[in-house]
């Protein structure tokens, strides 16, 4: 069977798991390496999963962001943080047997949280929602309806970079 003889809606079912294969495995690339820089790695692969997921959801400009903000300058000031900070050569113990239990507990817990809030939400298609969704209309409502939130995420994105300034300079002398 080649995958031009399978329907369109069979494309997208394949799709949509390879992209949600794609974000998983980033995920727990990001959360389960043992190496700062291979955390990064794996969390600049899990939002190139996103934006898959976003282009699956028919919105090409919040894909294309996700790329440009998070991958292209968060994980990119993540790599510059680390290259400043003082390497630590410490040897690192094996990770205990109840912590990975914990981390599936509290991972179960959350999958679990999420399927019941997912059951519970009125889910509205995005063509009844809204009709335009050009940059200007995503831009008048990021100024006034959502100004609150952006400029949350904004103060949050500031205290993230001083932070990271802060950690990368707070193991050197006073130079």
């Amino acid at each position: 069977m080649s995958l031009l003889s399978l329907s369109p809606q069979a494309v997208a079912t394949v799709a949509f798991f390879m992209v949600m294969a794609v974000t998983l495995i980033g995920a727990l690339i990001a959360v389960a390496a043992r190496n700062i820089f291979h955390n990064v790695l794996g969390l600049a692969l899990c939002l190139f999963g996103v934006a898959g997921l976003f282009l699956y959801l028919n919105s090409p400009f919040v894909a294309l962001m996700e790329i440009l903000i998070y991958v292209g300058a968060i994980c990119i000031a993540i790599c510059f943080a680390i290259m400043l900070s003082e390497p630590l050569y410490l040897p690192r113990p094996p990770r205990s047997a109840s912590k990975i239990l914990g981390g599936v507990v509290g991972a179960g817990l959350v999958l679990v949280f999420l399927g019941l809030l997912t059951r519970k939400t009125q889910w509205v298609p995005a063509a009844q929602r809204s009709t335009d969704w050009s940059v200007t209309t995503l831009g008048h409502y990021l100024l006034t309806n959502y100004a609150l939130i952006f400029e949350v995420i904004s103060l949050l994105l500031l205290v993230a970079m001083l932070g990271a300034v802060v950690i990368a300079r707070g193991g050197r002398g006073s130079s």
